[in-house]
């Protein structure tokens, strides 16, 4: 592995997607963990290490980020992610079912690491979700932490 990507934050509000995802990633090696939340306020939360989240003393090395889910959307967690001067360091790739201009450009506005749509045929998701594994954790080289 030539990354050092080792923890995901996976926030999906879609179970069946997120365990898709989960799953697909899991074949980039047992050492991939991947953590998952399903709205934007317990995405905060994870990162800024609050409320349940306050004693877990470490952060992902990539978050993978919908734009559809409750609490906050993806835009505004991605917002205080590249706000933050610790968090503005970690990857973030949007994946999500909108194509549309007004997304695309308000997650690249955001400083989004990459934008990506989640296809709809289950042979085209996975397809989409190995490239990001194999990116992310085989290609793609990281600052050590």
């Amino acid at each position: 592995m030539v990354s050092n990507i080792s923890r995901v934050l996976l926030v999906e509000d879609n179970p069946a997607h997120a365990k898709l995802m989960m799953r697909t990633l899991s074949e980039f090696g047992e050492s991939l963990d991947i953590d998952h939340v399903s709205d934007g306020e317990a995405a905060l939360a994870y990162l800024f290490q609050t409320g349940r989240f306050e004693h877990m003393n470490k952060l992902p090395h990539l978050v993978l980020l919908d734009l559809r889910i409750p609490k906050f959307d993806g835009l505004t967690v991605l917002g205080r992610i590249k706000q933050d001067s610790v968090l503005r360091q970690i990857p973030v790739v949007i994946l999500t079912t909108s194509d549309a201009d007004s997304d695309v450009r308000g997650a690249t506005d955001r400083f989004a690491n990459s934008y990506l749509v989640k296809p709809i045929e289950y042979l085209q998701f996975v397809k989409v979700m190995r490239s990001v594994g194999a990116y992310w954790t085989e290609l793609n080289h990281t600052p050590s932490t």
